[in-house]
């Protein structure tokens, strides 16, 4: 098949391309850098310089490859270690998953695509009632922080656009939080925040997470192009959900450093922000049974507890070499 990835140099779409290209796909990948195309044809695909916001420019873009699969990765993450700032900080991701898709949604349309999967997120966007592990048709927070609704509201876009496009096949994934070699949880400022004891235990530490392994997200999203059904919604988490009272202290253990500091929720409302303190102590995880069912996903993950242990492993070996 005919593959376009839009946003083909992000956390996902680094590690979806090279299984694409093995898989024996014709892949394009687009990136608003030039000098970001080096890897896009490092690993086999062909690499275009685009702008998702506009509009023009993605439709010559689509036109002049002619996909069967749009895949759509796009976010913009340079200011996304500002969570105080939440929906400032991802102001423009959240353009990309309402502008950005009504441009590539347009432009699939007029090129004939038959299959249309868009990124979106799991976890702290599920209502906070009910049990702590919610799947795909449980309801989104009605009424989320003031610092999250932005960031929700185009999390909503983005998944009804897609999911209510029958002509394009479209499909969403829920990622779950991501976590690889320098990518999520070990993009660097955070691990280095958590060994320094600068990320709190907050409150009851009893917000629910759910995590995935950025090659697990690459692979679930190999199986959603040939195996999942247009119109569905997919949450791609390992098995293994967990509250921040018993993954932070883990990590910080892994990593040598003393347990986290515990401070109570006011004081973190204060310091950080109601959304932050949602985040900690109230914040909903995810079941993968639907993606494992329907697209034969087997995360090579399937906890969080081996994952982040095994890439301290290789930060010590690299460090060690070097």
């Amino acid at each position: 098949m005919r593959i376009l990835v839009a946003g083909a140099t992000g956390a996902i779409g680094r590690a979806l391309l090279p299984r694409l290209v093995d898989a024996g796909h014709s892949v394009v990948g687009t990136t608003r850098t030039a000098n970001k195309t080096t890897h896009i044809r490092q690993v086999g695909a062909e690499a275009l310089v685009v702008d998702g916001l506009d509009r023009e420019a993605m439709g010559r873009a689509v036109r002049s490859t002619g996909p069967d699969v749009i895949v759509h990765e796009m976010t913009d993450l340079k200011g996304a270690s500002d969570l105080r700032h939440f929906d400032r900080a991802f102001a423009v991701s959240n353009r990309l998953r309402t502008e950005g898709t009504d441009h590539l949604l347009a432009a699939a349309r007029d090129a004939g695509v038959g299959r249309f999967i868009a990124q979106s997120f799991c976890g702290w966007p599920y209502a906070r009632t009910g049990g702590n592990i919610k799947n795909e048709g449980d309801p989104l927070d009605p009424d989320p922080p003031q610092q999250l609704r932005r960031t929700l509201d185009a999390i909503r876009y983005l998944e009804s656009t897609v999911t209510q496009a029958p002509d394009v096949g479209g499909i969403v994934l829920r990622y779950g939080a991501f976590y690889g070699p320098g990518t999520g949880v070990f993009d660097g400022p955070l691990v280095e925040q958590i060994a320094r004891r600068r990320v709190p235990l907050v409150g009851s530490g009893n917000g629910w997470w759910s995590f995935v392994h950025i090659e697990d997200a690459a692979a679930a999203t190999v199986l959603a192009i040939g195996k999942g059904s247009p119109g569905n919604i997919y949450n791609v988490v390992d098995d293994d959900p967990a509250p921040v009272r018993e993954w932070l202290p883990a990590l910080a253990a892994m990593l040598g450093a003393k347990p986290p500091r515990r401070i109570p929720a006011w004081l973190a409302r204060i310091a950080a922000g109601e959304h932050m303190v949602t985040m900690m102590t109230q914040a909903r995880a995810a079941s993968n049974a639907k993606a494992r069912c329907d697209l034969d996903w087997h995360p090579m993950h399937p906890s969080w507890r081996e994952g982040f242990a095994e890439i301290i492993r290789l930060r010590g070996t690299t460090a060690a070499a070097s």
